[in-house]
């Protein structure tokens, strides 16, 4: 679906890094755009996408930032997927994904929590 080393890794405060990957590197015809949005402080309004292949359709499992606000454009022709829905890797080493519904941080090998997403962390 897409393979990339273009991509940027993009760190918040208590988060692992979401990795948005440039628009050329993914396959677009599996991408649909899905309804609804939310908007970050830092980057903008956000748009989600559906996963779609044939009749198997992965809902709102990416999202990117078409109009980002200043200090966030290299992120306008790319996309971040959640890893808890798919096979990612990074370098190789598997990802494991951010805890929690809302986050899409990617969490290899290397890096250690805690992170934002797991239990008693909405406040932090």
């Amino acid at each position: 679906m897409a393979r990339t080393r273009g991509a940027w890794a993009v760190r918040e405060t208590a988060h692992p890094p979401s990795f948005y990957l440039p628009l050329a590197d993914v396959h677009r015809g599996l991408l649909r755009r899905a309804g609804g949005g939310s908007f970050c402080e830092w980057k903008g309004p956000a748009r989600y996408w559906d996963l779609v292949n044939g009749a198997d359709c992965l809902e709102q499992v990416a999202w990117s930032y078409p109009e980002p606000l200043p200090g966030a454009e290299p992120l306008a022709d790319c996309v971040a997927f959640y890893a808890r829905h798919l096979d990612c890797s990074v370098g190789g080493a598997k990802v494991e994904p951010q805890p929690g519904a809302f986050y899409g941080g990617w969490i290899t090998p290397d890096l250690a929590g805690p992170f934002k997403g797991e239990p008693g962390s909405t406040d932090w």
